[in-house]
């Protein structure tokens, strides 16, 4: 691509004026010729010498349009190139601060698109912490129901056990009653002993020897029902007699039976 160099207005002044110089000088030199002509000797030397002086006048002054017009397309010349060395050094220095700039950019996008890496790894951590905080509380859920279901079934088991207990003190109360009254009538002793048993002890059965125990040992098994053992001296019909009395829950009969069958072992 061409570069144009605007001439300033002065240098076209100038050079029209040189122009106008010349068509001057032309139009004299013709002018002069056509009197020539006319002139005698003399005046013809005379308007030659005046001629010559014109002509070296109007070159002179015509050299010296022209070496200032040169010396002043020379300073444009300079001017430009100048102008072009300045505007490739500032043109240099933008395309440096915009390959910055791109540097910069591009940088700044690969730390942005770290950052979402970054944040995206996040999120997806915390959603599966939210769905295992979800699986958590579901089984929080669960057991929860199950302990209020334990708490529940261990409320009815109290109740149970407690209203077991509360039967067994009040037969323990009845059997204590009895005792007392056995004691005092048919010399009858109860002992607490190991397993939570109950031993019973005869006495006054053996005319001969009053003091000679006759026992049997009994319990509640899990069914709750008497459990009659370790019978000493060992009495066969004590099966029977267990028997009948969880039927009939008539414990002095009970006891009034066994006695019976220790004296008939005792007779016989």
């Amino acid at each position: 691509m061409e570069n144009s160099v605007e001439v300033p207005q002065n240098i076209k002044n100038r050079n029209t004026g040189r122009l106008q110089v010349l068509v001057l000088g032309t139009l004299f030199f013709s002018n002069w010729l056509r009197s020539f002509v006319a002139f005698s000797p003399k005046m013809i030397e005379d308007e030659l010498a005046l001629f010559d002086k014109s002509i070296n006048e109007f070159w002179n002054k015509f050299k010296s349009s022209v070496s200032d017009t040169s010396c002043q397309m020379v300073g444009l010349r300079d001017t430009y190139k100048d102008s072009i060395k300045a505007c490739a050094e500032k043109l240099s220095v933008k395309l440096k601060e915009e390959e910055r700039m791109v540097e910069m950019f591009l940088e700044y996008q690969n730390q942005i698109c770290r950052q979402n890496n970054v944040i995206q790894e996040k999120k997806d951590n915390l959603l599966r912490l939210i769905a295992r905080i979800k699986d958590k509380k579901q089984e929080l859920e669960v057991l929860t129901s199950n302990i209020q279901d334990l708490k529940e079934e261990y409320a009815k088991k109290k109740e149970t056990i407690s209203a077991a207990n509360k039967a067994n003190e009040e037969r323990l109360k009845r059997l204590q009653k009895s005792a007392d009254l056995y004691k005092d009538r048919l010399g009858l002793e109860i002992r607490k002993i190991y397993g939570d048993k109950l031993q019973f002890i005869f006495t006054n059965i053996d005319p001969k020897h009053p003091e000679n125990p006759f026992m049997f040992s009994l319990h509640l098994n899990e069914a709750r029902e008497y459990e009659v053992s370790d019978s000493s001296p060992h009495l066969e019909c004590l099966t029977e007699f267990q028997e009948n009395v969880r039927k009939t829950n008539n414990f002095s009969a009970f006891l009034a039976n066994v006695r019976k069958a220790f004296t008939a072992m005792v007779y016989n």
